[in-house]
């Protein structure tokens, strides 16, 4: 079943004297999403990331298009009942305690008092805060209230989860304790739609991401389908090789790489790859390694984003 569906969602500003500015934010978004995912949704600052979950969660109204969240149309009560949502640079009231702000929250969400206790306690530990519950949160680092505001997001047992930005800000071992546990809600069947600029982050827990750049949709597939799926094996060996080699092997010269005494030579199919190694044998030339590198998510994002914006 999708989570998420949108059809020609378009979000335009108005700004300046009389509004008569117009500042499009989203242009002619479509997208699928399915449930059991991990999907992260990437792009520069400024790419329409926060105002298309925003419009999702009805926290900002779309210009034109529709969009469904859960099979339901956005806006309605019963599909929103089941999200939870960490927004970016979420701000609690810091004389609260992390229990008490848990508690707050919850209220809000209607949890009844006698659940909702053991839910906040149950919440602290699985983000790693059992021992700071009594603890005032102005006493909390970056990461320790991101921690709390994934509790805060997940206290209505949601279905699916919307995080936006969830490790801005927090430092490498952070990180990781973040993605553990976003694999753990996966696992446990929560749908997780992650709104993120950390390339690096998103490339290791998503199963499937869409590029946003200006307010249009750029890529969205797998991984292996936004990074193209190309491999460069890269052949070092000892010395240089000579002008007629060198022309023998037939390579672009930007694919050989000369640094103090070792040659490098990049070729991206196995048919060169073998020619490569053929030739350099029968001329007698010791290969030093020969390693294999796949075009990363940054790769790809960056062409993607350069393309769309060419200087």
């Amino acid at each position: 079943m999708p989570i998420v569906e949108t059809y020609e969602l378009s979000k335009t500003y108005r700004s300046g004297y009389l509004k008569k500015t117009s500042v499009p934010a989203l242009v002619g978004i479509s997208l699928h999403v399915e449930a059991g995912e991990i999907f992260g949704l990437l792009g520069p600052n400024g790419a329409g990331k926060t105002t298309f979950v925003k419009i999702l969660l009805s926290i900002v109204r779309p210009s034109g298009g529709s969009a469904q969240l859960l099979s339901k149309p956005i806006g309605d009560v019963r599909s929103r009942e089941r999200c939870g949502y960490l927004p970016e640079n979420h701000r609690y009231p810091t004389f609260l305690t992390a229990a008490e702000t848990l508690h707050f929250f919850g209220e809000l969400n209607g949890i009844p008092k006698v659940r909702l206790k053991e839910r906040s306690l149950q919440l602290l530990e699985f983000v790693g805060l059992k021992d700071w519950s009594d603890r005032k949160i102005q006493k909390f680092s970056k990461g320790m209230l991101q921690r709390l505001g994934l509790a805060q997001a997940l206290l209505n047992d949601p279905q699916v989860l919307f995080l936006d930005e969830p490790t801005d800000g927090v430092d490498p071992i952070g990180r990781k304790d973040m993605r553990d546990l976003f694999l753990k809600l996966k696992k446990d069947g929560v749908s997780i739609f992650l709104n993120s600029h950390l390339l690096s982050e998103v490339e290791m827990i998503s199963d499937k991401v869409a590029i946003l750049n200006k307010g249009k949709l750029v890529k969205v597939g797998t991984l292996d389908e936004v990074r193209g799926g190309a491999t460069v094996h890269h052949i070092q060996i000892n010395g240089s090789l000579t002008l007629q080699q060198l022309q023998t092997l037939g390579l672009d010269p930007s694919c050989v790489q000369s640094v103090d005494t070792v040659t490098t030579l990049s070729v991206t199919t196995d048919a060169e790859l073998n020619r490569t190694i053929d030739l350099l044998r029968s001329w007698g030339i010791m290969i030093k390694s020969i390693t294999q590198q796949k075009s990363s998510l940054e790769d790809s994002f960056l062409k993607l984003v350069t393309t769309e914006n060419p200087t």
